[in-house]
């Protein structure tokens, strides 16, 4: 078992019977990066601030040191010297990622001129291909609008994971994988959620970012 697995194990037991759909998803994200491929997340309340969360952790240092490559960090230089040499010290590597939550130009205007269900649906339309990871975060896994932009992703050929409460729903029928913890209250969920997308960040890191 993944070594981080294994702590949140410890540290959170009643999450046990997630495991193997955790280590799936990883896999799924996983295997998209090593092909040039991003994430996508989208949630509500909460769960939207789970996404830019998650963003947080993938697009910078987590825990490890993400140095450049010493060729990219010499392309930097070759660019411009000055500036270069400061973005060479400074940039950190990351793991694209995007949140559909925090685009509010986009949002407002498709939300007045159009269908305002479909806001995250069009921008995996927009963003999405084939090869990308759609992450949908829903406590009750019925969401609609993560549902409408799960149903693109399929249809874009992506993979779909969802992270959901226990109960059976739309999107754990619908996913390639779905990460279900076992509670039933939103906010006893959410409380679950973060200690799973921190172990799937750690794990990724390592990968990409491991010596």
């Amino acid at each position: 078992m993944n070594k981080h697995l294994s702590v949140l194990l410890e540290r959170y037991p009643v999450l046990e019977s997630a495991t193997d759909d955790i280590n799936k998803a990883y896999n799924l994200i996983s295997e998209s990066y090593k092909k040039e491929g991003k994430l996508l997340i989208a949630g509500n309340g909460g769960s939207a601030a789970d996404a830019e969360h998650i963003v947080g952790e993938l697009m910078k240092s987590f825990v490890l040191k993400r140095e450049l490559s010493s060729e990219f960090a010499d392309q930097l230089i070759a660019a411009d010297k000055e500036l270069g040499s400061i973005l060479s010290k400074n940039l950190q590597g990351a793991l694209p990622v995007i949140a559909l939550d925090g685009h509010m130009s986009l949002t407002t205007a498709y939300m007045n001129d159009c269908e305002p269900l479909l806001c995250f649906a069009q921008q995996v339309n927009g963003y999405g291909k084939a090869g990308d990871v759609f992450l949908g975060i829903s406590t009750s896994g019925n969401s609609k609008n993560v549902l409408y932009a799960a149903t693109v992703a399929r249809a874009k050929g992506m993979k779909v994971v969802g992270l959901t409460g226990e109960k059976e729903s739309k999107l754990s029928a619908f996913a390639d994988v779905c990460i279900k913890v076992p509670q039933t209250e939103t906010y006893m969920i959410q409380e679950l959620h973060l200690p799973i997308y921190h172990c799937l960040c750690l794990m990724l890191e390592d990968e990409f970012f491991g010596k």
